[in-house]
């Protein structure tokens, strides 16, 4: 089971479903959730890696009475995720594990494909899901985490109910889509199946799931915007990437991207005085700037300002495939303010840049 999931993981941890360290899948059987540990990228996981969890501990966690205050339940909620892992595993288990748990299936993918978020960023995404995918459980955005997790259950128990059996498919307005069958096969099937029919929804609409990017831009360009960044941003900006211009996503999609490459990016020129009114805007600097000869990113250091150009190119073609459908659909201010403050995700980021 663990060698199946291991590579199902490797077959869906490629950029086309997912970016860094995002997505995560899981086995079980009666007794274990085995699943994959936070900021730990697919591609990297080996069997032993995967955190093993009691599931019945872990059942508990929604018998618990939790805290009203965010960030208070989500540290309970942490908590007894930890206290249900086994003694002889290491690591931090996701926190969807509790997700993947209430899917019975014994194999779980959860990923984020440009293809599907092009569809769940969509004003019209409900409706093309109903139409191209009938039997899946499409839900509204909802915060990640402990409410997640209670939203879904719920409409699981209400799915069983009109259907007398579990979903499949789950798929999450900004989010992505969770993927449950009792066999590896069924897995693919069922990606096959999703992948194919938004493939040919886009062809039918006129809208390329190709990002095109023009040509880097020059040496002498990098140069004079690496030392305004550099001199603006300090630390913040000690890593630098450029790319050939493309047409960066406006605003918050998912929160992945809102965890990478922040809400916004500067669109222009960016000089001090810029970049200052930027921050005073937002609260932070920008991750994404966009001139009219390339795109630049930055990190504290060259691997998170990579990591940061993947998903501003990820999020550039989400929003062009949701701009095909009838127009993108942004996460809302309170939705994209509990994604950039959730310890969660900074913890997240901090194992993708290798701090701890």
């Amino acid at each position: 089971m663990l060698d199946k999931i291991t590579e199902l993981s490797h077959e869906y941890g490629t950029p086309e479903y997912i970016q860094g360290g995002g997505g995560n899948t899981s086995a079980k059987n009666e007794e274990t959730l085995w699943v994959k540990p936070s900021g730990t990228t697919l591609a990297e996981l080996t069997e032993d890696m995967f955190v093993a969890m009691d599931r019945q501990k872990l059942g508990k966690l929604f018998e618990t009475e939790m805290p009203v205050e965010s960030s208070a339940r989500e540290a309970a909620v942490m908590d007894l995720m930890m206290a249900a892992m086994y003694p002889y595993s290491s690591g931090r288990p996701s926190v969807e594990a509790p997700l993947h748990d209430t899917l019975d299936a014994t194999f779980v993918v959860h990923t984020h494909p440009q293809l599907v978020n092009g569809m769940t960023c969509a004003k019209n995404g409900f409706e093309v899901c109903k139409r191209l995918f009938p039997e899946a459980l499409w839900v509204e955005y909802v915060d990640p985490g402990y409410t997640l997790c209670s939203v879904i259950r719920g409409r699981i128990k209400d799915y069983v109910a009109s259907k007398g059996h579990q979903p499949e498919m789950v798929i999450i307005e900004n989010h992505g889509i969770f993927v449950a069958s009792h066999t590896a096969g069924g897995i693919r099937k069922i990606y096959k199946t999703v992948m194919n029919g938004l493939r040919k929804e886009y062809k039918k609409e006129k809208v390329s799931p190709h990002l095109e990017v023009g040509v880097p831009p020059s040496a002498t360009l990098k140069e004079e915007i690496t030392k305004v960044l550099q001199k603006v941003m300090g630390k913040e900006a000690e890593g630098v990437c450029a790319s050939g211009a493309f047409k960066v996503a406006s605003g918050p999609l998912t929160p992945d991207h809102v965890v990478f490459m922040k809400s916004y990016p500067l669109i222009g020129d960016p000089t001090a005085k810029v970049l200052t009114a930027f921050k005073a805007q937002y609260g932070y600097f920008p991750k994404v700037i966009s001139v009219k000869d390339g795109v630049f990113t930055v990190g504290p250091n060259e691997k998170n300002a990579e990591l940061t150009m993947r998903f501003a190119k990820d999020g550039a073609l989400v929003e062009q495939l949701a701009n095909g459908l009838a127009g993108v659909k942004y996460m809302s201010e309170q939705a994209r303010g509990f994604i950039e403050n959730w310890e969660v995700e900074v913890y997240r980021q901090k194992v993708a840049m290798g701090k701890t």
